[in-house]
């Protein structure tokens, strides 16, 4: 299980001395042993800071490189990299690929016998890991602190950090006790990171893990690669299954649900459709999940539909579409979903459908959920700032970043700037539905719904209002003009501008707010969006979209290549990108290298990677280059 690192087999490593003691240098471990030539934006200057002793917390996008922020350090300082790591079902793939690179990485969690345990537990005690992954949950436990204690540790990972929050949606209560790293070991240096944190949440993580003297450092959050599109919810299946197959047909890609049954029913209706779907929910049994989330990793072409239960450190880099087919929590929760689409830097689509039963479950949801009230105000004001997204008329990827304090221009990249909505001015109907939310409101002990008000204002005569004599209201037909689309769509951006709240007691229905008043008064005006016809023909071809384009010989040498890196994954029971990323292999493709010496200048190639696949790789390239 524990190979050799590419350092015992690579003694000759150039070294540079700190404080007397020989280190290999950072530069020359990420060519030797990653295969890159350089660091991208921040990295060196982290992993300088690291290496020097120094405490961090990054913050980077996925797919940013964080992971080399703690595996060069951890390669360079002498002793084991401890990686705190919360999720058992990833840690194999991790370890797999840094073995594959000639790292000895291991990993301690709950699915261990106690043989493999013991095994790794001696493998660090001797100093023969480089990496060691550990659950939250086992490094708290008195066996683990005891043997970290026992070993020479070179550097604290701790990943996903934003799950200390506890105004996060991934909070876990585990990593609280995190903080009990810098007391025990004050001389090790801790490094801390995450893909997702506004400057609230960024303060918070800094003061649980007791990282105050931690240098920040903040990466952009953009990820220009990702094509922002937001859909008005109409008949959310066949809206999807288009979009599935007319745009990613054949690709791997992760559909988020709300519930538990709607991920099941959802995963259904796929696969009666010839999309091969499974679901992913806490609901499932533990095997269930893990053979599920396996095939997703290591199978292409697979589609998870998935509560945000799924997802959290997926490594796939493939993933060439994130959708969401109810709207998220929080701006936070859907740029780290989403963020898992495109990690290898290509193309991707990030796709949300929301409507306003969406708005009113969310708003039931906060007022039903535990906590006090400054808890579900901030949870109100999370979901305000993504339905003020969703509701948009200017650059999709401007209002995100923006979210986290990161002003661009448009990027010409998302549903808006692409198909400009049409602004109108809705003050006339906001009036209308303002005015008739009030009338109801004075009907002591009745309750209302969106559908009622609608059909009061389009003068629709059905039992209910006749029931209630609502045909005799003065608001009564005033708004015909308007479809009963377009009237969900004011009140959702009526939502969305605080002029409405939905009712604190339970019912989902609607109720004025202190705002109102300036706008039934004409004393603001009140712009509102609306939809831009979005058809077939405006899509972009899949082929443009998602495959930026080879040259006909080098898309034949990519597929053969994709096709040698299935064969050697099979064989080693490991993912695809586990051995190579397509990145990588369609920058073989384009270079056509005929030497080893050529090959090893490839981003992804590094020393052992070279001398296990350098030849076969050659051998493939020769054989279909002429063809």
């Amino acid at each position: 299980m524990l190979k050799p690192s590419a350092f015992a087999s690579e003694p000759t490593l150039p070294r540079s001395v700190s404080n007397g003691v020989h280190q290999p240098d950072a530069c020359d471990v990420l060519a030797r042993v990653f295969g890159y030539e350089s660091f991208r934006g921040d990295q060196h200057a982290i992993v300088e800071h690291v290496i020097q002793g120094g405490d961090a917390l990054v913050l980077m996008p996925t797919g940013g490189g964080k992971s080399l922020c703690y595996q060069v350090p951890a390669l360079v300082r002498p002793g084991t990299g401890i990686v705190i790591s919360p999720l058992i079902a990833l840690m194999q793939d991790q370890v797999d690929a840094l073995t594959e690179l000639g790292v000895r990485a291991a990993f301690l969690n709950s699915t261990q016998d106690w043989q493999d345990t013991r095994e790794v537990e001696q493998a660090f005690l001797s100093g023969q890991l480089d990496l060691l992954y550990v659950a939250p949950e086992r490094l708290l436990t008195d066996r683990c602190i005891q043997l970290l204690e026992r070993g020479k540790i070179a550097l604290f990972a701790i990943d996903e950090a934003h799950c200390v929050s506890q105004w996060g949606h991934d909070f876990r209560p585990e990593y609280l006790g995190l903080s009990m790293l810098h007391e025990r070991w004050p001389d090790v240096p801790r490094i801390a990171l995450t893909a997702t944190a506004t400057d609230v949440t960024r303060r918070e993580i800094a003061e649980r893990l007791s990282l105050d003297d931690a240098r920040h450092f903040v990466a952009s959050f953009d990820r220009p690669n990702i094509r922002y599109n937001i859909v008005e919810k109409q008949d959310v299946r066949k809206q999807l299954l288009q979009l599935l197959k007319q745009e990613h047909a054949g690709d791997a890609g992760i559909v988020y649900c709300l519930s538990r049954n709607k991920v099941e029913e959802t995963a259904a209706f796929l696969c009666a459709n010839g999309i091969e779907a499974l679901p992913y929910h806490a609901g499932l049994g533990a095997q269930v999940r893990a053979q599920n989330q396996s095939r997703f990793l290591r199978e292409d072409g697979i589609v998870m539909v998935a509560t945000i239960a799924f997802g959290m450190g997926i490594d796939k880099p493939d993933v060439r579409f994130v959708a969401h087919i109810d709207m998220p929590k929080s701006v936070e929760g859907y740029y780290q979903e989403t963020g898992r689409a495109g990690r290898d830097g290509l193309p991707a689509t990030a796709w949300l459908a929301y409507g306003l039963q969406d708005v009113v479950q969310q708003r039931r949801m906060i007022d039903e959920s535990a906590g006090d009230d400054a808890f579900r105000r901030r949870l109100g004001a999370q979901l305000d700032a993504m339905l003020a997204m969703c509701e948009a008329i200017a650059c999709r990827r401007q209002r995100l970043l923006q979210y986290f304090g990161q002003r661009i221009e448009p990027c010409g990249n998302c549903d808006n700037c692409l198909q400009p909505p049409e602004a109108w001015d809705g003050t006339v109907a906001a009036q209308k539905m303002l005015s008739a939310i009030y009338r109801l409101m004075k009907e002591r002990g009745q309750r209302y719904g969106a559908g009622h008000l609608i059909d009061i204002l389009r003068g629709k005569a059905t039992p209910r209002v006749l029931e209630n004599e609502h045909e005799k209201l003065t608001v009564f037909g005033i708004g015909q003009d308007l479809s009963d689309q377009a009237w969900r769509s004011v009140l959702r951006q009526l939502l969305a501008h605080g002029l409405l709240v939905v009712d604190q007691e339970g019912y989902g229905t609607l109720a004025l707010t202190e705002e109102s008043r300036a706008v039934l008064k004409g004393e603001r005006t009140l712009m509102l969006r609306r939809e831009a016809e979005r058809t077939a023909r405006t899509a972009t071809p899949k082929s443009k979209v998602l495959q930026p384009d080879l040259p006909e010989g080098a898309q034949e040498i990519f597929q053969a290549l994709r096709q040698w890196r299935a064969e050697i994954a099979r064989s080693h029971g490991v993912p695809a990108y586990v051995i190579f990323h397509d990145a990588t292999l369609r920058e073989i493709a384009m270079a056509r290298p005929d030497s080893l010496a050529s090959l090893g200048h490839v981003n992804g190639v590094g020393v052992r990677k070279l001398e296990s696949y350098g030849e076969s790789i050659l051998a493939c390239i020769a054989e279909h280059q002429d063809r």
